[in-house]
């Protein structure tokens, strides 16, 4: 192949004048025999090492091969996109070519296919390829040699900076962990092509994802057991919401809260996915409507078994249990389900002073005071903090919760509530109680030793004999042999202290 700049003609003032190309050329005969002229590059040393490529390639269509070595599809992966496009209209690029002339919105497309074909629902799927091609709208992106991973980086940056509305309000900028569903799905898409021999590495494979609970923009809280009775049976006797009645929104609500399941896996329930006779009553859930992907079975208790009986009568097995609304109206219904609630809880209150108070309870409230979210996925929150706080063993609840890791069922769902705190601080020791009871004063501090006619104290008192023998040889004093020996009035007087002193020992060790 050589390179040359080929003659460009232009007309100024109506005079034609020539003028050398910017862009280099690489003139060559193809596999076909067929004298083509491929523009390259400005600049000459870029534009020889793609003319180089582009004459190996053409040497190995020659040779008729069709599968070409990874270093060859990884600088094919490389190329400006027109430059690919001209190669695939000349059938240069063999098996390379199903990617390489391709845009990436058709394989976005086809990814999508994919997805669905999988058993993914069509919304998982829809969802997953809108926001890869967003993010390749933002980042330029339309062809293979097009991305780069830090042009990703610098748009999912941007994206999570604060602005202004148009108006003048304050935006907040994308949370941590909408922008990991970003690269998590881009990531995903890219893997999927590498799986699909359309490239030959993940071009995003190092990005990694940054911690979601640095930036919680939406922290749910779990319902208290007051509250959940206040808004059963609130809902129970409230009438038709969205077309759903009040018990069928009641028993929505309540199956949430025994199983932990989703708003989108209970939108899914049919009949047949209830067993409610037998001692093992359960319901199971559609691998293509779980978030992990595999089919959930999960246990019923009796009473609401019992309780789904008149609710699933004359339903066939296909048939849907909750006629739930769309998911962008499922939350203005159960919304106004939990402000009913908490409206009947206010007026229960008929003293003016309890009803001031309790307005300022943040009971059945949507928001808490501290900016907590009781929304219908807090619902599964209460699940599995019941779970925690009913004393199951974690690995249960996590099982129950259907999470990967155990960290995110005990960190991420389990909530501790005020008076979890300090009722846990009665399990501690009582450490008030002392080691042994305290002795009970008798008025023997000092003993009242016998006297001699002339003050002087007898040694062989009864009580100060007893004192002696019961110190000689713990405390260190020396014994005297004497029985009557006799004191003058001060040695007695040191010697009573210390036989004091010795017996207050005595008592102290027991």
């Amino acid at each position: 192949m050589k390179l040359r700049k080929l003659p460009v003609y232009e007309t100024v003032d109506g005079v034609k004048i020539k003028r050398p190309s910017k862009k280099w050329y690489g003139v060559f005969c193809d596999h076909a025999g067929v004298l083509r002229r491929l523009p390259l590059l400005e600049d000459r040393q870029a534009s020889s090492e793609l003319a180089r490529t582009v004459g190996r390639l053409n040497s190995l269509r020659s040779s008729n091969e069709t599968v070409f070595p990874s270093e060859v599809v990884r600088a094919v992966e490389a190329m400006p996109a027109a430059v690919v496009k001209s190669l695939a209209r000349w059938d240069l690029l063999g098996t390379a070519r199903v990617a390489a002339s391709k845009p990436l919105v058709e394989h976005v497309a086809d990814w999508e296919n994919e997805l669905q074909s999988r058993g993914n629902t069509s919304k998982h799927a829809v969802r997953s390829a809108f926001n890869v091609n967003r993010v390749f709208k933002l980042c330029g992106f339309n062809a293979i040699s097009d991305v780069k991973a830090s042009a990703v980086l610098n748009v999912i940056a941007d994206l999570r900076k604060d602005r202004v509305n148009r108006e003048g309000k304050p935006k907040r900028g994308m949370s941590i962990g909408m922008s990991n569903h970003l690269i998590q799905a881009c990531k995903g898409f890219f893997k999927w092509m590498v799986e699909d021999h359309r490239i030959h590495e993940n071009p995003l494979i190092h990005l990694k994802l940054m911690k979601a609970a640095t930036d919680t923009r939406h922290d749910r809280r779990a319902l208290s057991a007051d509250e959940i009775r206040w808004l059963l049976e609130t809902t129970t006797n409230a009438g038709e919401i969205r077309g759903m009645s009040g018990p069928s929104r009641a028993m929505l609500y309540r199956i949430a809260l025994e199983t932990g399941l989703r708003s989108s896996e209970l939108r899914s329930l049919t009949r047949g996915g209830f067993q409610i006779d037998g001692d093992n009553p359960s319901v199971t859930v559609a691998a293509a409507y779980t978030k992990n992907s595999d089919e959930a079975h999960l246990p019923l208790r009796p009473s609401t078994a019992a309780a789904l009986g008149g609710h699933l009568a004359g339903k066939m097995p296909q048939a849907t249990v909750f006629d739930m609304p769309t998911s962008d109206k499922m939350i203005f219904m159960y919304r106004a389900d939990l402000a009913a609630a908490r409206k009947a809880w206010l007026e229960s209150h008929t003293d003016v002073q309890e009803r001031l108070e309790a307005e300022q309870n943040p009971f059945l409230a949507y928001i808490d005071d501290q900016g907590r979210y009781a929304d219908f996925h807090a619902l599964r929150h209460t699940f599995i903090t019941n779970l925690c706080n009913g004393g199951v063993h974690p690995k249960t609840a996590q099982t129950l919760a259907r999470h990967k890791s155990i960290t995110l069922t005990m960190d991420r769902y389990t909530h501790v509530r005020r008076e979890d705190l300090a009722g846990a601080l009665d399990t501690l020791p009582d450490i008030s109680t002392p080691i042994r009871k305290p002795m009970i004063a008798t008025g023997t501090d000092c003993l009242s030793l016998p006297l001699s006619p002339k003050g002087e104290i007898r040694r062989n008192s009864v009580a100060l004999g007893a004192i002696n023998r019961a110190t000689v040889g713990d405390t260190g004093l020396p014994e005297n042999k004497g029985e009557n020996a006799i004191f003058s009035e001060k040695s007695a007087s040191d010697s009573q202290s210390a036989q004091c002193s010795n017996l207050r020992y005595l008592i102290r060790c027991g």
